[in-house]
This record gives structure tokens, sequence and C-alpha cells, in this order.
């Protein structure tokens, strides 16, 4: 009896989308929707949380920071796992892990231990996002890739928009220790469902030379399909990728340009997410803005992320993607730019910053979209993991720059000129990436 050889990635991306792929979707959505809960649910319980243990608000600086830090770590070290063990696995621990903490975090005495937890909690948040955008991109056709996986992504900008309304709800009558209690206890309440339903990635397993019968039980149960006993499974990436590590995959292979230039875009792109969310604020009331109404405001460029992160998946998947988030970067910073020129007092203001936040939020959610296309299926969890984590490098920048430029008397326009420019420089590094990408598929071909 003759072999018949299956090529996994093929089989998916020229199938039609099955109920059970569609629950992967899901499965993922719910998994960045309580990874955006708890990443923003610090900043609901911070003014309580001083008050109570009678701090300042630079005390309370390092436990805000403590999560970022978390995060690069979890997505630096924890996040390659993913390529060995396991997608599933990996993800699964990750929830656990910011859950149980985030639980943990209830129950503290001191600024001190908070830090602690905060710092353990960001591991697995930090773990979590990249593996999930992994599995997910593993397991839909290429033609809708882009744009389910920034789907995934505005689950989290969901969850960070739910944190509030939980505030809301809790904080009056329960206090900022409900909350997080509450944060925590949602993700673990997660964990049955992930156990029960969340399955490994079938290209990983095919690349990693697994049974044949493991490969098939798994694509029967999420693809639909039956299998002869004399099928094996490939992915046409084995050869490519046949006895690397992970992270030498990175820098070998003709990764090496491409990986900065992710890393540079993902970099810059936070760095101008993190001091815009973090700053616009202060920069808003010190032009005579009441806080609440600098609150709305700023609230504006998270409300135009989403619907420009869905606008920007949906094009990446019928244009050239990286063409999609390139020009996205672009009008972004023309928008940026605008926004610094404007006249703060304008009716426009919330309008201009909702602008902003539609093609940068757009922009960095279609990068993350953007990446797990770019490596092969053995690296792609470390690829993915590792360009956030490097770019966790940039939101740090930009909280501490933000702070810098206030410091030497910079107003509204000037730093507003000035964040265009890394706007600019991600546009032009995610452009050559793709020039990056077209010489790894020639080399790969030849």
């Amino acid at each position: 009896m003759s072999t018949i050889t299956i090529d996994v990635e093929k089989l998916i991306d020229e199938s039609r989308v099955t109920p059970y792929q569609w629950l992967i979707v899901g499965l993922c959505f719910l998994v960045a929707m309580l990874d955006g809960i708890d990443t923003a649910s610090m900043g609901f319980v911070a003014p309580s949380l001083m008050a109570d243990w009678h701090i300042s608000r630079v005390a309370f600086g390092p436990v805000m920071s403590a999560v970022m830090l978390g995060f690069a770590f979890g997505a630096i070290v924890v996040g390659p796992f993913a390529d060995r063990l396991g997608r599933r696995k990996v993800l699964i621990f990750s929830v656990m892990v910011f859950g149980f903490f985030n639980a943990s975090c209830a129950f503290t005495q001191s600024p001190i231990q908070l830090m602690t937890l905060r710092l353990l909690t960001g591991i697995g948040l930090g773990t979590a996002i990249p593996t999930a955008a992994t599995l997910l991109s593993e397991y839909v056709p290429a033609r809708l890739r882009a744009f389910l996986v920034t789907v995934m992504f505005a689950g989290f900008a969901l969850g960070s928009g739910l944190a509030g309304g939980i505030a809301s709800a809790l904080l009056g009558k329960y206090g900022w220790r409900g909350l997080l209690l509450t944060g925590g206890v949602l993700p673990l309440l997660s964990l049955p469902l992930l156990l029960w339903l969340l399955p490994e990635s079938a290209r990983l397993l095919a690349v990693q030379g697994r049974p044949s019968k493991e490969v098939a039980k798994l694509l029967k149960r999420v693809c639909n399909v039956n299998f002869s006993a004399n099928t094996t499974f490939i992915s046409k990436e084995h050869r490519l990728t046949a006895a690397k590590i992970p992270v030498q995959l990175l820098f070998g292979d003709g990764y090496a340009f491409g990986t900065m230039l992710l890393w540079s875009s993902c970099f810059m792109g936070l760095l101008i997410l993190y001091l815009i969310t973090g700053w616009l604020p202060t920069l808003i009331s010190d032009a005579g803005y009441s806080v609440q109404e600098a609150a709305s405001i700023t609230a504006m460029f998270q409300v135009g992320s989403i619907p420009g992160a869905l606008i920007v998946g949906f094009l990446m998947v019928r244009i050239e993607s990286s063409g999609v988030v390139a020009a996205a970067y672009f009008f972004g910073a023309i928008a940026i730019f605008s926004l610094g020129a404007s006249v703060l007092n304008s009716g426009w203001l919330p309008a201009q910053v909702a602008i902003a936040g539609f093609f940068i939020g757009g922009a960095q959610t279609g990068l993350n979209a953007l990446a797990p296309a770019f490596y092969p299926t053995q690296a792609r969890a470390t690829g993915v993991s590792w360009m956030n984590g490097i770019g966790r490098g940039g939101a740090i920048v930009g909280s501490l720059v933000g702070g810098l430029l206030l410091s030497l008397g910079w107003q509204f326009g000037a730093v507003f000129a000035a964040l265009a420019m890394p706007a600019m420089f991600a546009a032009g590094a995610v452009v050559l990436s793709r020039h990056a990408a077209r010489s790894i598929v020639r080399e790969a071909i030849l």
C-alpha cells in the first residue's frame, strides 16, 4: 500500500473553516480579553490603593511598572517554550499564572508584596498573547489569518474596556481588593474550558515529526477530515528548520534582518502608544481641561484603535499585508503630527485623538498579525514572543521619555511633532521587512 503524504499547512489553507476552528478563534479571543482585563485593572485600583496605604505616586511607580518587566520576561524567556513543549501547554500555563497571581494581589499588605506579585502576573500576561496569536495563526487559512488574528487582539482592547465597567461595579462596594480578586478569578474559571477544548498545533506536531496517528486524530477533531492508516503528515518548512534551535532561527537562514526590523517596528509602536496613553491626560490638563475631560479625550485613542485594528486586519487579507501595516503607521505619523499642530481648545480634539488611535492602534495590531507569517512553525512562538518582549522596552521608554520631555518644558505641539518620527521609522521598517521575507522565500525555493 502506497503512502499518502499530506502537507498540514496546505490542508488547512485549502479547506473550509470548520466550527471547531471558529471555536479556536473564540478561545483565543477569550484569552486576549482576560489578558486585557488583568492588564488594565491596576490603573483603576491605583487611586484607592494609594489612599488606603498612604503612599505617593512616586512610591507607587515601581508597582505600576513591575507588570511591564514581567511581561518582557514572560515574552522573552517563557514564550519560546511554546516551540518546544507545545502551544497548548504554554498557553494554559500562562493563563493559570496571570490568573493566580492577580488574584493573590488582592491579599497583599504592602507595596513590596504587590510589586512582586504584579511582576509574576506580568510573566503570565507576556506569555499568553504571543502564544495565543501563534496557535490561532496555525489553525486558520492564510486567506483569513491576518483578519482573525487582529480580531483576537481586539479582544484585548475589549477586555481593557470591560475592566472599567467591572471597576465601576465593584470598587464602591468591595474596594480595590474585590476588583483584583475578580480579575484573577475569571482566568482561573476559564481553565477547565481551555483544558477541554483547546487543541495543540497540528503544524507544530508535523514539524516535530510526531506519530502520524497523533496528527491525524487531531486534524480529524479540528478540521473534520478522515485519513487512511497509511497517511503521513509533513510540513514544507521541515527541511528549512531541521536541527535548529528556535532562538538561533531568529538570526539565521536569512531571518536576522527581518527580525531586527520587526523588533524596531514593535518598539517604536509601543513607545508611541504608551507615551500617548500615559501622558496625554497630563498634556491636556495643562492646557486647561478638567481631569475628567482629559480622561475622556484620551479614551478616544482606544475607541479609535478598535475599528482601526479590525479594518487593518480586513485589508491585510485583501491587499499585500505588510504594505497595509506600513501605510497605517505612515498615516498614523501624519495624524499625530496634525494632532500636535491643532488648537487644543478646538471641538475637533476628541476626533483627532480617535483618528490617531485608529491608525497607530491598527498598525500595532496589524504588526502582531504580520509577525507569525514571517517565521517558520518551529520558531514562530519564539519570534512572536521575542518581538513583543523587545517591543515592551518601547513601552518603558515611552513612559520615561514622556516624563522627561515634560520636565524639560516641552509643550503639546512639540511632543507630538517628535512622536511622528518613530511612527515614520516604524513604517519604513515594515516596508523593509517585506523585502526580507521575500528573500527568505527565494532562498527556501533555491
